[in-house]
């Protein structure tokens, strides 16, 4: 305690401060029509599609199909490949190896109001037909006018190697096949008339053909990086799957509904902040408002987590029960603050100085706030393996508890989870260690030292003052 200064104190606060105003509002800057994000504020965060309204469903393989982990794979492709053809690019894809699902999220489609979802869904999940073509029409939009050289049914595998230093997809055809594709390779060597692969409707590559191919075996190459190499490998092999996904789970959200519940509970929490400020002072007096600078910072800084504030941090997909975790991560700073001040206020009356109180205030109340903090992030990262991605960190390493069900991916508890996650790492940065900081600093001001400041029983003090 002797080696906290006054002025720390306004530093901490001042922290607080900027912190708030830069979280809320961001920082950007416009060249024209041009955008440049330098610090992401409230209107860059990733709301969840409880919020703004779409779908969430979960396919899954046949009963009777035991699908690979390449067949997954060629799956999860595949639908890529439909949502960024039906201009869906602000989708969730996770694939669940060990049930054979796969989970998809994706929003409405603004602007679009005959936008059906269960056919959107049903399209999702049906049999890929690929074909390779003669030719590329100038805006690839159609292949109706493109005589099909072979289908999906006509390529055994596709695989991605790196071979004498360049990224490339070898193809294997099956037998019924290699006639016709060698018979157009052996018109269109040297033209510069590409053979394009078409998934369904949409053109995802247009290689030229450099020579003549009879054996059935051909490859793939360009500028590719790894990634782009697998990807294609995959839409090809997925182009070939014998099963269609059938839906395991579906469910939808109007955006109207999403945003009204949002805009209830954000109202909501401010109120309940701003109730929380009057009475935690009133009770508490100088202690109530150094609670307060610590509650806004922890409030703040969950915002600046999930908004992506911090560098190398991406926005967080906040749902309503994300906010929720929030909102009760808040109210367990409160309750340690009121742990912490009702600890010094026994310290007082029992004689003790302040400084011998603060300490001993502080090191009593430590004990439960972390205990209380510690049970919390067990049952947040519970929930973040048990409803996480199959991918997340939780999952993985809960993978031994969860295994015999399988991830359930369910994104709004995850969201709870993960903001339950965050509120009590910040319960231990601003409750405990801004506050304690805090506290010490101002105490040292000697008109600071009014024993009436830190609390309304003044028995164990005539003077007014403690030391």
């Amino acid at each position: 305690m002797k080696n906290v200064k006054k002025p720390v104190f306004f530093l901490v606060a001042a922290f607080i401060l900027a912190l708030s105003y830069l979280t809320i509002f961001g920082v950007y800057t416009y060249y024209g029509d041009t955008q440049t994000v330098w610090v992401r504020g409230v209107q860059d965060i990733r709301w969840g599609i409880d919020i703004r309204g779409g779908v969430d469903v979960i396919f899954t393989s046949p009963e009777d199909y035991n699908a690979s982990r390449n067949d997954m794979d060629s799956a999860r492709a595949i639908i890529e490949t439909r949502m960024v053809q039906r201009n869906i690019t602000d989708y969730e894809i996770y694939v669940d190896y060990a049930t054979e699902r796969i989970i998809v999220r994706f929003p409405w489609q603004s602007g679009d109001v005959s936008f059906d979802p269960e056919q959107a869904v049903r399209e999702l999940g049906e049999t890929a037909m690929l074909s390779f073509r003669e030719g590329l029409p100038e805006a690839w939009e159609t292949h109706e006018d493109l005589p099909i050289v072979i289908t999906g049914a006509d390529v055994s595998r596709a695989i991605a190697q790196y071979i004498d230093g360049e990224y490339l997809v070898s193809l294997e055809l099956e037998t019924s096949g290699r006639q016709a594709f060698g018979d157009a390779t052996g018109r269109l060597a040297g033209t510069q008339i590409p053979i394009s692969i078409w998934l369904d409707d949409f053109c995802f590559s247009a290689p030229v053909v450099s020579s003549h191919i009879t054996d059935g075996r051909a490859q793939i190459s360009g500028t590719f990086t790894a990634e782009e190499v697998q990807s294609l490998a995959q839409r090809i092999n997925g182009g070939a799957l014998p099963f269609s996904l059938e839906i395991d789970s579906f469910s939808t959200i109007s955006p109207t509904l999403g945003m009204g519940a949002r805009d209830a509970m954000a109202l909501a929490g401010v109120i309940a902040f701003a109730v929380i400020a009057i009475i935690m002072i009133c009770l508490y007096r100088l202690l109530g408002v150094v609670a307060v600078f610590a509650l806004l910072g922890q409030a703040v800084g969950a915002i600046a987590v999930i908004s992506g504030f911090f560098p190398g941090n991406a926005s967080f997909t906040l749902t309503i029960p994300g906010i929720a975790g929030i909102i009760l991560s808040i109210a367990m700073g409160v309750d340690a603050n009121v742990i912490t001040s009702e600890r010094i206020k026994e310290e007082l009356r029992a004689g003790k100085t302040l400084d011998g109180a603060l300490q001993a205030g502080y090191k009593r109340a430590f004990s439960v706030i972390f205990d209380c903090n510690i049970t919390l992030l067990i049952i947040s990262f519970i929930l973040m393996g048990a409803f996480g991605t199959p991918d997340s960190l939780a999952a993985i390493i809960l993978t031994p508890l969860f295994f015999m069900f399988g991830p359930g991916a369910a994104g709004a508890i995850y969201s709870f989870g993960f903001t339950l996650t965050v509120g009590a790492i910040l319960n231990f940065i601003f409750g405990v260690t801004a506050s304690r900081l805090m506290t010490y600093s101002i105490s040292k001001f000697k008109p600071m030292k009014k024993l009436s400041l830190y609390t309304n029983d003044t028995r164990s003090n005539k003077g007014g003052y403690v030391l």
